[in-house]
């Protein structure tokens, strides 16, 4: 994988951590075909490089991290061209379920659209203090229908579709409150909040990283029971990792665990 790669969507490899920049500034950073088809083979190729520990989704610049799909780019498209431009989006979003790798975003402007769908399918979230957040979609006469699926389960029903059904933006805080991003901080101090949970990210077991994240969106929508079963199994599994020995002989010998992705 390169350590670093131009166009719309730049990939940075910074020691362990992928970083994809969205880099569209003129567009706000939108969604295009290329950009959405571009994040899926970055993501692929990510989840299968070892050197790869956690990923980190960002938009170029301070404004915007994504204004969503890119609308002028689908004026006088046929029905079916847009269709399976909705379709990409749809499967980007099923791409990021199904990593094994923790994926975080870095919100470093304002969120709107689908941009907030794209948000709402990472892992975690960092904003700088001075984000923008928002659905406005039902303004225009159509609702933000794909991104209902992630953020739902991001930050709950009540939460979503008060956004969804008024087009209310909301303040970094209130995204904070409700969930939809781990932390809010100041613009001087973001860059240093991400890093040090990158690192973080990065000093952890890949194997149980990989097998707890895949659970986790494999099972959230199991019965209780059932959930309860296959984590049972899943837990069982993860035992038997040379990860899992490590850990506990570093635990017993008072150091930092070695951990190899094994």
């Amino acid at each position: 994988m390169p350590k670093e790669s131009g166009g719309e969507l730049r990939e940075e490899l910074r020691k362990n951590t992928l970083w994809l920049v969205i880099d569209r500034q003129p567009q706000r950073n939108a969604l295009s075909l290329a950009v959405i088809a571009a994040l899926r083979q970055a993501l692929q190729r990510a989840d299968a490089d070892e050197t790869v520990r956690a990923i980190c989704i960002t938009g170029a610049g301070e404004k915007a991290f994504c204004s969503g799909m890119d609308l002028s780019a689908s004026l006088g498209a046929g029905p079916v061209a847009a269709q399976e431009a909705r379709r990409s989006y749809a499967g980007l979003l099923v791409d990021l379920s199904r990593l094994g790798k923790p994926v975080v975003a870095a919100v470093n402007g304002a969120v709107m659209g689908g941009g907030m769908g794209l948000l709402a399918a990472c892992d975690l979230a960092i904003a700088a203090d001075d984000a923008r957040f928002g659905t406005p979609e039902v303004d225009l006469g159509i609702f933000p229908y794909m991104a209902l699926a992630p953020m739902v389960r991001c930050i709950g029903r009540r939460a979503a579709l008060e956004l969804f059904f008024t087009a209310r933006k909301i303040d970094a805080g209130e995204a904070r409150s409700v969930g939809l991003v781990n932390r809010a901080v100041p613009r001087a101090q973001f860059a240093g909040a991400i890093d040090e949970l990158l690192i973080s990210l990065c000093e952890k077991s890949p194997t149980a990283l990989r097998l707890g994240r895949r659970a986790f969106y494999a099972t959230q929508d199991l019965p209780y029971e059932d959930q309860l079963e296959t984590m049972c199994m899943q837990l069982s599994l993860n035992a038997l990792a040379e990860d899992a020995a490590e850990g506990v002989a570093a635990f017993l010998e008072k150091r930092k665990p070695d951990f190899k992705g094994r």
